[in-house]
């Protein structure tokens, strides 16, 4: 997997796409993320730069960006409402709020193309897009759900982090993860199945904030010690690898001994690294970068009528002690 550690005013060139000055005669592909703070999208970034540096002919340009903050979703919104004003050729949306951003596109009904990238549109609004590309996010709960199995196979106690209270596709990984360990469809909460239950005060919603999701893996650790799992449903406190190593050095000797374990979604840089110190039992990786690489082809296709097929599934990454297979040292 490739990870390149870079970043871009995404903001100035979405001023020049406002201005026109972009190369001439250039039509704009807008991929847009949920914020330009998450090192995650700067991933889908580097593979959009990659499209462009390998398709320097191509009468499109791949343009890139997002709102400063993840928890900015009504910015999301507006950004998204700019771009089809301006006349965009197609558009790649990774949602943060699926049910606020699919209410705009219905009273906008654009023209071009509209395809979501990393996170879904929810199942009921899903005719408002021509396709989804990025991770099978059922599969990838289902997968880290097999992992908690596979270390604590009696089960035990609990809890969720997850995101945004309306991001479809982490919202997808909890309902994975919670239909695994209790081997039925449609769960909304664990309580015994599979030997699992989820805590009081659980799942923790990190809004996409990085500080937010430290201070609650340490609030989590410190009210629950005898906690037997924390599951990451994204991986925000890990973006921050200090902050994380201060979090996990007060339950270090449990993770040791697997008295406690923690799995994650995502493998980038710092997660990798965090998992090679013991600070996580596994990782589930997507992969971001072939996203952004994509999503610019797609987006031709669908301007030319081409039938692209729904959903377009990028795959997963599994990394764990006895298999650490790319996140070995």
């Amino acid at each position: 997997m490739r990870y390149v550690n870079r970043t871009v005013a995404a903001t100035a060139i979405l001023a020049l796409v406002a201005g026109g000055a972009l190369a001439e005669d250039k039509k704009t592909l807008a991929i847009v993320v949920k914020g330009l703070d998450n090192p995650f999208f700067e991933q889908i970034n580097l593979g959009c730069q990659d499209w462009a540096a390998n398709n320097p002919d191509s009468e499109y340009e791949c343009l890139y960006t997002g709102p400063a903050s993840s928890a900015d979703e009504s910015g999301q919104v507006q950004l998204v409402d700019d771009l089809i004003t301006k006349g965009v050729a197609a558009i790649a949306i990774s949602p943060s709020n699926a049910p606020a951003m699919a209410n705009r596109l219905k009273e906008i009904a654009p023209s071009m193309p509209v395809m979501t990238v990393d996170a879904d549109l929810s199942e009921d609004n899903r005719s408002l897009r021509a396709t989804f590309l990025g991770t099978d996010n059922y599969l990838m709960g289902v997968m880290m759900a097999e992992q908690a199995q596979k270390l604590k196979p009696e089960g035990g106690t609990v809890c969720l982090q997850l995101g945004n209270v309306a991001a479809d596709n982490i919202n997808a990984r909890a309902a994975g993860f919670r239909d695994t360990v209790a081997g039925a469809k449609g769960t909304d909460r664990l309580t015994g199945e599979g030997g699992w239950s989820e805590i009081e005060g659980c799942p923790v919603f990190t809004n996409d904030q990085i500080d937010l999701a430290n201070q609650q893996m340490a609030d989590v650790f410190t009210t629950n010690p005898d906690l037997d799992a924390f599951i990451l449903i994204g991986g925000w406190a890990q973006f921050a690898p200090q902050a994380y190593a201060q979090v996990t050095d007060q339950v270090m000797d449990k993770l040791k001994s697997n008295e406690l374990i923690i799995i994650a979604g995502d493998t980038l840089p710092p997660q990798v690294q965090a998992f090679n110190e013991g600070r996580s039992h596994a990782q589930v990786g997507q992969r971001p970068f072939e996203m952004g690489q994509r999503a610019p082809d797609v987006m031709i296709d669908l301007i030319n009528g081409v039938d692209v097929g729904d959903p377009l599934y990028t795959g997963l990454d599994v990394c764990t002690h006895d298999d650490p297979g790319f996140c070995s040292q």
